[in-house]
């Protein structure tokens, strides 16, 4: 259990100190300057001061802190993936999650519940079979399973064959977690904070100042600020800041939702 919340439980206190530090006027200029302000430009932010000691950081979120990919989605946690580059990524990953809580002194509610990829033809009994080999060759935990034995480990799932497309196996994967997201942004938010990292939440990026082929800048809804360096992590709306930088991804932006 994190200290802060295990001497909060005992304090009569309704309420701890801000959680945020106020933040500075948005400077002129910046070492880094990170576009996004959710898990990942968070997280950038954390380690770059942390571990390289670059304290001259800015994260730019036009909303606000935690409000966008990170806090909509299915929160899940696994390291099962099908190419040795993404077993071997993921894998170092769940080694961090399993002691964030306690290296941001924040309860993130992580928990290994296991995970289940259901397979529904023949095709997808196969693929999931061969990310049973890889990852077990790798040293991730998976398996291949059957309606028996899916039914074992969630008794909850509709396993009937009458059906439209009945579950023929499934790629089990017992470490598999879930973890709050909102308080994987705060924690890192507040330590990055705490390593001298500034969050400027309601500043919105309008564009990607370059000179040849070095970034020199960006503009702001507050004002141009100048940076050599600068770090997008905005999700599906990366094709748009890569227009604005004068490159295009290979990725195709279509709101579903």
């Amino acid at each position: 259990m994190p200290w802060n919340l295990f001497k909060y439980g005992l304090s009569r206190k309704s309420h701890g100190p801000a959680y945020f530090p106020a933040q500075p006027d948005l400077k002129s200029s910046y070492d880094v300057v990170i576009i996004g302000a959710g898990g990942h430009g968070l997280a950038a932010a954390y380690y770059l001061a942390r571990d390289w000691k670059i304290n001259k950081i800015a994260v730019l979120e036009k909303g606000y802190l935690g409000g966008g990919n990170t806090a909509r989605n299915t929160t899940i946690i696994r390291a099962n993936y099908l190419t040795p580059e993404g077993v071997a990524f993921y894998k170092e990953s769940v080694k961090l999650w399993r002691e964030l809580d306690r290296e941001l002194d924040i309860n993130l509610m992580y928990s290994e519940r296991g995970h289940l990829t259901l397979a529904h033809t023949d095709s997808a009994v196969r693929t999931a079979r061969w990310r049973a080999e890889v990852n077990n060759h790798l040293g991730v935990n998976s398996e291949l399973v059957f309606p028996d034995e899916i039914a074992r480990i969630c008794p909850e799932l509709n396993l009937s064959s009458d059906v439209r497309y009945p579950v023929l196996a499934a790629l089990y994967h017992p470490p598999g977690a879930i973890a709050r997201h909102d308080a994987v942004a705060w924690g890192y938010g507040r330590e990055a904070c705490r390593q001298g990292v500034e969050i400027h939440q309601l500043t919105e990026v309008e564009g990607i100042l370059t000179e040849g082929d070095q970034v020199t800048g960006v503009k702001t809804n507050r004002g141009v600020v100048h940076t050599g360096k600068v770090l997008q992590a905005v999700a599906a709306s990366s094709t748009l800041l890569a227009d604005m930088a004068g490159f295009r991804l290979p990725i195709l932006t279509v709101p579903l939702q």
